[in-house]
């Protein structure tokens, strides 16, 4: 009988994750919150509003890197589930990345003085690249230890919701600290809106980038300690390049996954278009102050309360699919509607607390239901990895993790580009302050962007009505994998 990943004979039994393994797990999440939350909220607004580089180039450069660095990310994945160390499968990468990653973000919001707007474009290429491909040798191996670190079907769910957690608030712990801090600190008699002052980036830059670094070592350090209970990789083999993507592709045929996949492939785009104008939303379409988007952005830390809250709670009560379908529903069709009842005339005018109250309470809600959803999707991609072994008799964690992120990075930088278009189609006026751009164009930016996202939202739902694995199906599998393995150790004996 071929033998199962993780069956070696030293192999410890593995304890429920402590409450401080679960927090180093997840606060290690806040270095691709904090990466994230620059590429999808910052980056556009300051290339080009800021630096005054064509918005249609920045999407460009930030989706050339994208696809280019996607490449990485199935080779990261499968490295990571056959390397062989004393520090196990995947902590030597998460170690190896954390310099590199934090010193070229500092450098991506340092750009140099002077230069052309070419020649920006080819920078800000370049340092995407090494960014995410620096990253994918943290994040991949990161998360692919959720399935390892507990393989009970509701933990899975609650060790997921602390790494979300984490992911959202330290990358909003930064949006506050721009629009709270950073952003009043550096208006000048010049530049009123600290929002167009090139400097507060670099400050941003400089904090961002030690923050990464802490988080990449917290979370190193932290579940260190449970290296001795991680599964093994597989006896050494000799594998050719097509060996190896054809073992990715037979790890990854599965329907289940297929749903999630393109489910996650359509949910990228959308995030990608969502997240690349929400602070055009903020600024231009809604009117408000630095400080008054610093307050919606501030709602992000209740959002992620309550979306990782919710998804234990809804995992052991309806399950994980009919949970994320209804939990999804609800998010997807509510994010767009406060722009449709401006459309309508039907909203308070802006400038007015009823406003302000109206999009805050909102949209705080709406995020934390998008959290809640998260959590769910990838909890459902965690209990592939047992089906998966039972197929092919191999541990597959950063693969499955792997196609996960390779989707958000070669599919969100078209959402980044629509974004792009979108505001071309809306004759939105680059560089403009908020009192120069024409309510036309206001309009029209919210007539073109609300039915966009809503139906790739709802295709994103469709598609994952198709995944098949429930709770008794990964029983089912953590059965056959232990009766297995007996078998594997009989036979040893």
């Amino acid at each position: 009988m071929t033998d199962l990943a993780g069956s070696s004979p030293g192999a410890q039994a593995a304890p429920p994750p402590s409450l401080w393994t679960k927090f180093a797990y997840g606060f290690g999440s806040v270095a691709y919150g904090v990466k994230d939350n620059g590429f999808n909220y910052f980056l556009l607004i300051f290339y080009s509003q800021v630096l005054g580089v064509d918005a249609r180039m920045v999407g460009l450069a930030i989706t050339i890197a994208l696809v280019v660095d996607a490449i990485s990310d199935p080779i990261v994945g499968y490295w990571s589930d056959n390397f062989r160390s004393k520090w196990g499968r995947r902590h030597p990468f998460m170690y190896a990345s954390a310099i590199p990653v934090a010193a070229t973000y500092f450098l991506l919001w340092n750009p140099p003085e002077g230069w052309s707007h070419t020649a920006l474009f080819w920078y800000v290429l370049l340092l995407a690249v090494l960014i995410r491909t620096f990253i994918t040798f943290y994040e991949t191996p990161s998360s692919a230890l959720a399935p390892e670190l507990t393989e009970d079907y509701d933990q899975r769910s609650s060790l997921l919701s602390f790494r979300y957690y984490f992911g959202w608030t330290g990358g909003n712990a930064m949006s506050v600290l721009m629009f709270m801090a950073l952003f009043p600190a550096f208006a000048t008699a010049a530049i009123k809106n600290g929002q167009f002052n090139k400097d507060a980036y670099s400050t941003y830059g400089i904090v961002a980038s030690g923050l990464i670094f802490l988080a990449v070592m917290v979370s190193a350090l932290g579940t260190h300690s449970r290296i001795v209970h991680l599964k093994a990789a597989p006896p050494p083999r000799r594998l050719s390049p097509a060996a190896m993507f054809r073992e990715i592709f037979e790890t990854l045929a599965n329907r289940s996954f297929v749903a999630l996949f393109l489910a996650a492939m359509l949910g990228a785009v959308a995030t990608g278009l969502s997240a690349a104008l929400a602070f055009y939303f903020t600024t231009y379409y809604w009117g408000f102050t630095p400080q008054q988007t610093g307050w919606v952005t501030v709602s992000v830390f209740v959002s992620a309360v309550i979306g990782s809250m919710m998804a234990p709670v809804v995992t052991r009560t309806i399950g994980k699919k009919r949970g994320a379908m209804i939990i999804g529903l609800i998010a997807f069709v509510g994010s767009p509607t406060p722009i449709v009842l401006r459309l309508l005339g039907v909203l308070p005018e802006n400038g007015t607390p009823e406003i302000f109250w109206f999009v805050l309470i909102t949209s705080m809600i709406d995020v934390g239901l998008i959290i809640c959803f998260q959590i769910l999707s990838a909890s459902m991609l965690s209990d592939l990895v047992e089906q998966a072994e039972l197929k092919t008799g191999r541990r597959s964690e950063g693969v499955f993790f792997a196609a996960s992120t390779f989707i958000r990075k070669s599919v969100q930088g078209f959402g980044v580009i629509a974004a792009g278009f979108v505001l071309s189609a809306a004759q939105f006026p680059a560089g403009a302050s908020p009192s120069e751009v024409p309510q036309e164009a206001l309009l029209r930016l919210g007539a073109l962007y609300a039915p966009t996202i809503l139906v790739i939202w709802l295709g994103m739902l469709a598609v994952m009505a198709t995944y098949k694995l429930t709770r008794e199906d990964h029983a089912e599998n953590l059965r056959q994998l232990a009766t297995a393995r007996a078998l594997d150790v009989s036979d040893g004996d």
